[in-house]
């Protein structure tokens, strides 16, 4: 479909309203790929059909696309393989064909874009992938990336205790070290095609010595183990993170910082950050900050329920707690570490929380756009507007009803191109030319 044409709902969700509204109409360009007009319809206008061309989602609850702001492409669940071993032996080859499989999986879900916070030992993997989904190469959301994630000597790398006998194992970002050598690697980072910087500011920076599980026949447990064997402690300090915020200012670029720890996640807000991600022991002094400051938080509910079930329920409540400061949302679940094609997790989780489904819906869309750079993305998207990326999802039951309605994703336009009707795939293979016995082929000169 080359002209423009009119999508019609009969309830649409509107983020910057936070309301389901009624008898809406939205007209898409897909040669640009943007809305040229919504507009409001007189209750029964349209008759038993829409016009020819047209796309009639009535009886259907339609929302824009939705937006993953915490998303690993190149991780499968760890209920498969834990990420140690995805990267120590899956080949280059397989994990590229996952990760387009995963963006394929994730549109055919709703989401329409993927902030993707870093490579997982794929280099500069994801701007590359990145970029043959903007060719047309193979579908799946627009991504905003960011390369490799960046840490300290001795603290996001892995490592054992064979390190120094030239034991090799995956690097998965990059270990910097003052300020001066952080700026330098913002700046590789962004001329290798980073959107968004990633940054840890705390990790494990001991070699586990005291492993969990039983390691020797006879040999039960540990006789004196410590009572925390390998904690998050910080491994930048503030004048690092501020010369890390100050450079990304000058590339244009959001940062976002992994933050187990309060004392980081501190430093990370008191320096400008973007958005702070996990802040698994938060605290209403760190919220109120956030607030202060308008950095955007990224729970990640939907891993720690995974991850950190013996603390989720405070998990749950803290994230009540920023709800109740006033605190910004993204919404992102660390998708990757859990199944791509199960993000809204995430949603579900919050409202779980005790947040309000109006506020959830809107964080996850105008929340996600901000989350991504806002205004640094060089496009809007996440709501309905003239201008804006034309994102349209359709779902078959209606999330005030059904909790599980976000699940049942009918309908999927990204960039006025629509990937999915009537609950099955469209245009997900190239298929530009079926040929024919009648065809004939002509070399070129």
């Amino acid at each position: 479909m080359a002209a423009p044409y009119t999508v019609h709902a009969s309830i649409l969700f509107d983020p910057k309203k936070k309301a389901f509204v009624k008898d809406v109409s939205v007209t898409v360009d897909p040669k640009s790929g943007l809305i040229v007009e919504v507009a409001q319809r007189p209750p029964g206008s349209l008759g038993e059909s829409v016009p020819e061309g047209d796309v009639d989602l009535r009886g259907k609850i339609v929302m824009p696309g939705f937006v993953d702001a915490h998303t690993h492409v190149f991780l499968h669940s760890y209920d498969e393989r834990a990420s140690l071993l995805q990267k120590r032996d899956e080949s280059i080859v397989e994990r590229i064909v996952r990760a387009a499989n995963h963006c394929r999986t994730a549109l055919l879900a709703g989401y329409t874009t993927y902030r993707d916070l870093s490579s997982e030992s794929m280099g500069e993997g994801d701007a590359q992938l990145r970029d043959c989904i903007n060719r047309g190469l193979t579908p799946g959301p627009r991504m905003f990336v960011a390369t490799r994630a960046l840490a300290s000597t001795g603290s996001y790398e892995p490592r054992t205790e064979n390190s120094s006998g030239g034991v090799c194992l995956p690097m998965g970002g990059e270990a910097v070290d003052g300020p001066d050598n952080v700026r330098t690697a913002v700046r590789r980072r962004l001329a290798a095609g980073a959107d968004v910087i990633k940054y840890f500011a705390d990790y494990r920076r001991r070699i586990m010595r005291y492993p969990p599980a039983q390691q020797h026949p006879y040999i039960v447990g540990v006789t004196h183990p410590p009572a925390d064997p390998n904690p998050d402690l910080l491994v930048f300090a503030q004048e690092e993170v501020e010369a890390l915020v100050q450079e990304a200012k000058m590339g244009k670029a959001p940062v976002a910082c992994h933050a187990g720890t309060i004392e980081g996640a501190m430093i990370a807000v008191k320096a400008g950050v973007h958005t702070i991600e996990h802040a698994y022991f938060a605290d209403k002094e760190l919220f109120e900050l956030m607030k202060e400051k308008g950095t955007v938080f990224c729970p990640t509910l939907a891993v720690c329920e995974r991850v950190h079930h013996r603390r989720f329920d405070a998990i749950k409540r803290q994230t009540k707690l920023a709800h109740e400061v006033g605190v910004r949302f993204a919404c992102g679940g660390d998708t990757g570490p859990y199944p791509h094609g199960q993000g809204v997790r995430e949603i579900e989780l919050m409202r779980e929380a005790g947040l309000p489904l109006e506020d959830v819906l809107e964080a996850c869309f105008v929340g996600g756009w901000e989350a991504c750079g806002g205004d640094l993305c060089g496009m809007r998207f996440g709501w309905f507007d003239k201008g804006l990326r034309a994102d349209i999802i359709a779902l078959n039951s209606d999330p005030r009803e059904d909790k599980h309605a976000l699940r049942k994703v009918d309908f999927v336009m990204k960039d006025g191109q629509i990937w999915k009707r009537d609950g099955k795939g469209v245009g997900m293979y190239l298929n530009d030319h079926d040929w024919d016995q009648g065809d004939t082929y002509t070399p070129l000169k």
